[in-house]
């Protein structure tokens, strides 16, 4: 959920790519004049441009997400034959480009964005034979609860035509919502089940969100079904600004309920009613290891998650060895706060004195809220000591919505809308208070907010010169690597003065370094979820419920765990490079310009932009 600049060997693609990507030109020494290149550039650029609209239309939904109203009231289609289609169309489009464009007459850029291609190409082949690998109903990114999530948060609604648009997204659930019902049974069909534990999770989610009016209740909207209660929510704000009258919004409000009670709520019965007849077989083996093919899927994971071709076993040690560096930095602060006992019993204490958690109360979530609000507020006026460069689009903060809270992430971002219509949203989830320690709260706002993803997604996207593709593309490593990088920055500007608030960010960074020893023990090394949830325990501050909540996640998310620790090392690592090779020429704004500046990259092109900035500033 989402590049570079100067010319380089093709190795060096061939490094980032997780599964290799092979050599099509060699470079040339002969130069090129700048108009030739500018105008061969021009045209790849264009014609990157038309096959990425042209992709776009094929997809109702990645329009919306992108802000377009085309096709509004359409689902994308999730089916076998339209993910088989699609690759057919990328090969066809790769093979297209090397037909007509000449590679040595490209700009560093445009060459940038000719190797990005083809290997975007090679990790959607590599990622095609497993493609029933993944759980279509699960309790992160499951379509039972990505459609209510989709219709409130991306579909807006500022006309009548929306909401019409609305009303027959909501009678389209049965194929949308059928589709991938019939994916699951085809998947289990193959052995490819999510683990029992999930069953609960989701199907809470299902029947939560047919609960309440019209499926039960009045219709006085007192207790209104989550999209019941969004949809009139949008049609009054369209009354309340006379783009509605009252009579009108009343009519779509009940045409709505209408479809929720003949489209929606039986869509969904018969999902339910897979999921239990799934459920009555399911096994608690956790592990990518049980499935078909297990060991060489997670692999393609590990390599798509960390663009390197790092072993799960050296990813396991790289884990071991940053969680016991980090134990000795807590091991210092808690000599600092003359805590006596050992590191566990500083973690149970961090656990549970009641100082660093809000109340269970409606009160205590506004309070964390508005703290998250104001580190952020903060951040924001510190930032020209960070960057030159700053997106348009504004971001928020926002409680996770009452019908996922319970299943959903610990934080999460979603992206501005490009057109400006739709801000940037940091989500806090707090259903369990316990379960969001306020010594956390900073680096988790900056995580996710401010400078991190935000300032990352938000920037990548307004970028001018560069395809979309690249804008609106993404590295978990990249992106990842930059949210928890972006913890460690403010330190250096004098945040985290509070010991414990700094505890709070070493607490954050040592659970991305265990998510290295637990993702890589249960997937390659068949740890149970319990093993995994008591490493966490142990080595981690973080509560139990905590804990456990990340297991299940990572247990239906094979690999994606990895990239943060794997792409904010190599960030580190970079920025020490300069400022040793720099010495008082460093400049921090500058560095993180060149981070930034191309869009998510590979981590290995990554490291060839920095060197490549370092050879012309030192030249």
């Amino acid at each position: 959920m989402y590049i570079t600049r100067s010319a380089f060997a093709l190795a060096l693609l061939a490094a980032a790519a997780a599964c290799g990507t092979a050599p099509a030109h060699e470079p040339v020494n002969t130069a090129l004049s700048a108009e030739a290149a500018e105008t061969e550039s021009a045209r790849l650029n264009a014609w990157f441009e038309t096959k990425f609209d042209a992709a776009v239309a094929r997809d109702p939904m990645r329009q919306t997400y992108l802000g377009i109203k085309d096709r509004y009231d359409e689902w994308s289609d999730p089916s076998e034959a339209f993910e088989r289609a699609e690759l057919e169309i990328q090969r066809a489009e790769v093979a297209e480009m090397k037909a007509s464009f000449d590679f040595e007459k490209l700009d560093p850029q445009a060459k940038l964005s000719w190797r990005l291609a083809e290997y975007e190409l090679e990790r959607a082949e590599a990622a095609f034979p497993f493609r029933n690998h993944n759980y279509t109903f699960n309790q992160m990114f499951g379509v039972q609860s990505g459609i209510p999530a989709f219709l409130i948060n991306q579909h807006t609604v500022t006309s009548a035509a929306d909401a019409e648009a609305y009303i027959a997204r909501l009678n389209g659930v049965p194929a949308y919502l059928g589709q991938h019902v019939d994916n699951a049974r085809a998947s289990a069909g193959l052995g490819i089940k999510p683990p029992a534990f999930v069953y609960d999770y989701v199907l809470s989610d299902a029947r939560g969100l047919i609960t309440g009016y019209p499926f039960s209740g009045k219709d006085d909207g007192s207790a209104d079904s989550p999209l019941m209660a969004d949809i009139r929510a949008k049609t009054a704000a369209l009354v309340t600004n006379g783009s509605l009258t009252a009579e009108a919004a009343a009519d779509l409000n009940a045409r709505a309920a209408a479809a929720l009670v003949t489209s929606v709520g039986p869509a969904y019965e018969a999902a339910i009613a897979e999921l239990e007849r799934q459920q009555k077989t399911a096994t608690k083996d956790d592990g990518a290891w049980k499935l078909p093919d297990g060991e060489a899927y997670y692999n393609m994971r590990l390599a798509q998650m960390t663009t390197t071709d790092l072993t799960a076993d050296e990813i396991h040690q790289i884990g071991l060895d940053e969680v016991a560096r980090i134990h000795a930095e807590m091991q210092a602060i808690m000599t600092q706060v003359g805590f006596k006992g050992s590191l566990q019993d500083f973690f149970e204490f961090m656990r549970t004195d009641p100082r660093f958690y809000k109340p269970e109360t409606p009160e205590g979530r506004a309070e964390y809220l508005a703290e998250a609000e104001a580190a952020i507020a903060k951040m924001k006026g510190d930032l020209p000591k960070l960057f030159n460069t700053f997106p348009k689009a504004d971001m928020v903060v926002k409680a996770v919505e009452p019908f996922r809270e319970k299943s959903a992430g610990k934080a999460f971002y979603s992206r501005p809308a490009p057109d400006g219509s739709r801000p940037g949203i940091y989500y806090a989830n707090l259903y369990v208070m316990a379960d969001m320690p306020t010594y956390q709260l900073e680096a988790l706002a900056f995580h996710e907010g401010i400078p991190g993803h935000h300032m990352q997604i938000a920037i990548a996207q307004e970028l001018e010169g560069i395809p979309s593709f690249r804008k609106f593309g993404g590295y978990t490593a990249y992106s990842e690597g930059w949210g928890l990088y972006t913890e460690l920055v403010p330190k250096e500007l004098g945040y985290y003065s509070d010991p414990y608030s700094d505890f709070g960010r070493l607490a954050m960074e040592i659970w991305r370094a265990a998510r290295l020893v637990v993702d890589t023990g249960i997937h390659d090394k068949k740890w149970t979820r319990e093993e995994a949830v008591k490493y966490l325990m142990d080595n981690t501050p973080n509560p139990q419920g905590d804990c456990e909540k990340a297991i299940d996640r990572y247990i239906v998310m094979p690999g994606q765990a990895t990239a943060y620790k794997i792409g904010m090392l190599k960030i580190v690592e970079l920025r020490e490079r300069a400022r040793a090779q720099l010495g008082d020429k460093f400049d921090i704004r500058e560095f993180h310009d060149i981070v930034l500046r191309d869009g998510p990259v590979p981590l290995a092109v990554l490291e060839e932009t920095v060197d490549a900035w370092l050879a012309g500033k030192k030249a």
